[in-house]
């Protein structure tokens, strides 16, 4: 066979496969727009009937495609359809080295002890330190204010500062202080690889700051959102960010968001692509009982087609994602978690009233995805398994009504540590047997609205109503 001919045969079979993708990846996802398959499929001359390929395998070899074009190596996508933990949400054993919470372990004689800690006022901002968050790898901490400033922690300079003597006369642990907020910050998060901070606030801004320039007081980029920006959590890979953001939705107020995608500079679209994702995006909790999906790039703002309970009383205290990627959780004031798919945008479990009417205050996954840790304003602290929803444990005897208290697993997931406003005290658990093991005053000056533990060593910070912050670590 002449090769032109060859040529021209093997082009026009992956063209036909390539409209195929395109038709099926349509036909799945394109609800909102009714006959947006059949079209294309007019179109290009696809009969409808043919198409079999699988709704999702655009996606996946787009995923992989533009992986190998960035980095020369084909790797597993944290979107790949075809992986283990896409569909499963939760299901299987727990891998090696991973804290098992399934375990029923009562007995207080298998309890665990927790390391005893010192403490150290390390700095104070001029109003209530309200959040705060450590690097991946542990070398840096930051901590938002109601005064609106942003103070980032060098955690060397911090051991070195608690050393009995300083070897070279007083050591200064905040190594860069950012103002460019005019409302509270309500939540901190770092890149997984790059030295940028990201920051929400009640000015209704997202703002990114590069803390590798020593100069730097102003955040090099700015996203503007519709609403109050509670929660921040960057995906695992870096190149996207969830908001959880607050309002009053109804949902009217979501339809007209929803038909903004093409008038608007700042979109909203009904459902996330993989295409959108690939491009780089963060997302973001905020008043809103949705997570806005941001497009760091572009700015372009991206809302689930999943509309779960359109509770007015839904917005959202915390947003958090899971080690992989695969999903991401929420924590909401209607009392409720819900648990969606990172890829689908999907809510895959709503746990109703899981701190009864009382507001879910903070959530997050264990590292092996298999269950979230959730606090909530009724005084207590549960784990939820992710895979049934099933309640797995009860950290109770701290009391937590006022403040957005949090709860925390240690680095190794073998304690819980969250706060007693009552007592003002630091209250740790077994994560297994659910014991109280330890308890410490705070010596804040009132109870910490912020515990924060480090991913990388038995250390922790609070933050307080009195303007000041703490920092914890083991003494060895």
């Amino acid at each position: 066979m002449d090769s032109g001919l060859e040529q021209a045969l093997q082009e026009g079979k992956l063209l036909r496969q390539v409209n195929a993708l395109i038709i099926a990846h349509l036909r799945e996802h394109s609800h909102h727009q009714a006959g947006a398959a059949a079209s294309v499929a007019s179109a290009t001359s696809t009969p409808l009937s043919s198409v079999e390929a699988p709704p999702n395998r655009l996606i996946d070899l787009v995923a992989k495609g533009l992986a190998v074009e960035r980095g020369g190596a084909l790797r597993a996508s944290p979107f790949d359809i075809t992986s283990s933990v896409r569909g499963s949400y939760g299901l299987g054993s727990a891998p090696s080295g991973a804290v098992d919470f399934s375990v029923v372990q009562d007995a207080k004689s298998s309890s665990k002890g927790f390391p005893k800690h010192e403490t150290r006022h390390i700095s104070e901002h001029k109003n209530v330190a309200r959040c705060a968050r450590f690097s991946p790898d542990g070398r840096f901490v930051a901590t938002g204010s109601a005064d609106t400033s942003i103070k980032l922690f060098e955690v060397s300079k911090i051991k070195q500062m608690m050393l009995p003597e300083a070897r070279d006369g007083p050591v200064r642990p905040v190594i860069r202080t950012f103002y460019d907020h005019v409302q509270p910050i309500s939540d901190l998060d770092f890149h997984p690889q790059s030295n940028i901070l990201i920051s929400g606030a009640k000015d209704h801004t997202i703002k990114f700051f590069d803390f590798s320039k020593t100069v730097a007081r102003r955040a090099f980029r700015v996203i503007q959102d519709t609403h109050n920006v509670r929660s921040v959590s960057f995906h695992p890979s870096g190149e996207f960010l969830l908001a959880g953001i607050l309002t009053s939705c109804f949902p009217n107020l979501i339809s007209k968001m929803l038909m903004l995608q093409i008038d608007n500079a700042v979109c909203f679209s009904p459902i996330f692509t993989q295409e959108d994702f690939l491009i780089g995006m963060h997302i973001a909790g905020t008043d809103h009982s949705l997570p806005h999906l941001y497009d760091i790039n572009t700015f372009q703002c991206y809302l689930s087609a999943d509309l779960p309970d359109l509770n007015p009383n839904a917005a959202i205290n915390q947003v958090r994602y899971s080690s992989t990627g695969a999903m991401y959780v929420t924590a909401s004031k209607d009392g409720a978690i819900r648990i969606w798919d990172g890829v689908t945008a999907q809510c895959v479990r709503f746990i109703s009233q899981a701190h009864g009417s009382s507001e879910a205050t903070s959530v997050r996954f264990t590292k092996d995805e298999r269950f979230v840790l959730s606090c909530g304003k009724d005084s207590t602290v549960k784990l939820w398994e992710v895979a049934t929803g099933r309640l797995v444990k009860q950290y109770l005897g701290a009391v937590h009504m006022q403040l957005r208290c949090q709860a925390v697993f240690n680095g190794t997931e073998e304690f819980v540590l969250s706060i007693d406003e009552a007592s003002n005290e630091v209250i740790v658990w077994d994560a297994v047997s659910a014991e109280k093991v330890a308890k410490w005053p705070s010596n804040h000056a009132g109870a910490p609205r912020w515990i924060e533990h480090s991913p990388t060593e038995e250390a922790f910070i609070t933050c307080g109503t009195d303007r000041s912050v703490r920092f914890w670590k083991e003494i060895l």
